[in-house]
């Protein structure tokens, strides 16, 4: 039992809470913090609530704030068995940017919530460094967080992040799965690997049972990647490019779906209407080396594997047919990867898959 249950004062740190810590690591987040400030940013990081000037609305019809908040789930185990957490917080933005950049918003602004078993400002400095990363990617401030020590409820190497991201879109030029039409196009955007979805199946197969020593070691079918890092590499933030096209190529981008939790099959069916049927042409993009890997260590069958990962899209866009080519090379232009994955046809909201059996068939 601890020396101090007994005396009749205990400390907060005596009871595993250290502010001196948590000061610390606030001091050593600062600088990151405000290289993602925008103009619209008021005071400084410290306050009781992050401030934010809603200038960029003024010239807007009918402004509409978008929100959006996640968290980077059991990809962070990876991150700590590895002990390398500076790429978990780009993960932490992009589920968030990502997902308001479907309604055709800018991200705005974020905060960010992080929970710790025992705090360690350099730990907590490399974690948020990652975070404004993400920002500087997708456009956004870093405004405000939250960091909690929980001694006795987590283990004192664990975390865990979430994220909370507002944007804005002006109503008539709002992203809608209603103005979907058949014959409209799906142009997928590559992915970098598995992003940050399905990784209980991809440690339970891959990771769990693995010494440091296997985890690092460079492998030929990850071409030439090790497993801790191809399972680490940070989630695509897809805002620039794509708010680029959307200011380039007005109405010519319908909807947009992000491929996240449940893969292409439960998200791309979120972008239509419940007249319309996606049908997605497998083996017309390459699938990354490490969803290959994951699924074939899981034994995944084809409808599986697309109703668990990202499978190589990390988003599709809907577009017009008329106007798929300014689409394509404004994308090109913007250092995107595009791939013609299938088309719009009449149906009842769902997704469905041509050339079965050739998701791995793609040839360049």
């Amino acid at each position: 039992m601890p020396s101090w249950v007994n005396e009749d004062t205990v400390t907060y740190a005596q009871a595993g809470v250290d502010i001196e810590e948590g000061a610390r690591a606030v001091a050593a987040i600062k600088g990151a913090v405000h290289e993602t400030y925008r103009p619209e940013v008021i005071g400084d990081i410290g306050g009781f609530g992050g401030l934010f000037s809603l200038a960029a609305a003024k010239n807007m019809e009918d402004p509409i704030l978008v929100s959006g908040t996640d968290g980077v789930g059991t990809k962070l185990k990876v991150a700590q068995i590895a002990e390398k957490h500076g790429t978990v917080g780009i993960d932490l933005v992009a589920m968030c940017a990502n997902d308001i950049l479907a309604t055709g918003a800018e991200p705005l602004f974020f905060l960010d919530y992080i929970a710790v078993g025992k705090l360690k400002a350099e730990a907590v400095a490399e974690v948020v460094g990652g975070i404004a990363e993400g920002c500087k990617q997708a456009g956004c401030a870093l405004i405000g967080g939250e960091m909690a020590e929980h001694p006795g409820v987590m283990d004192p190497s664990d975390y865990d992040l979430s994220g909370f991201c507002v944007g804005i879109v002006d109503r008539p030029l709002m992203l809608d799965p209603a103005s979907v039409k058949p014959g409209d196009v799906l142009v997928g955007l590559a992915s970098s690997g598995l992003h940050s979805n399905g990784y209980s199946l991809a440690r339970k197969v891959c990771v769990e049972g693995k010494t440091r020593y296997e985890l690092r070691l460079q492998r030929e079918e990850l071409g030439g990647a090790a497993l801790e890092d191809a399972l680490l590499a940070p989630t695509r933030i897809y805002v620039k490019p794509v708010l680029s096209v959307l200011r380039e190529c007005p109405g010519a981008v319908r909807a947009l779906a992000h491929i996240t939790g449940g893969g292409i099959t439960e998200n791309l069916n979120r972008a239509l209407p419940a007249t319309c049927d996606a049908l997605v042409d497998l083996g017309n993009w390459p699938v990354p080396p490490v969803a290959r890997f994951v699924c074939e260590a899981a034994a995944l069958d084809e409808t599986e594997a697309l109703k668990t990962f990202n499978m190589g899209l990390g988003m599709v866009l809907i577009v017009a047919p008329d106007q798929v080519q300014a689409v394509e090379a404004a994308l090109q232009a913007a250092g995107e990867q595009t791939y013609r994955v299938g088309e719009i046809t009449e149906g009842e909201g769902i997704v469905r898959y041509a050339h079965k059996g050739a998701l791995y068939s793609f040839e360049g």
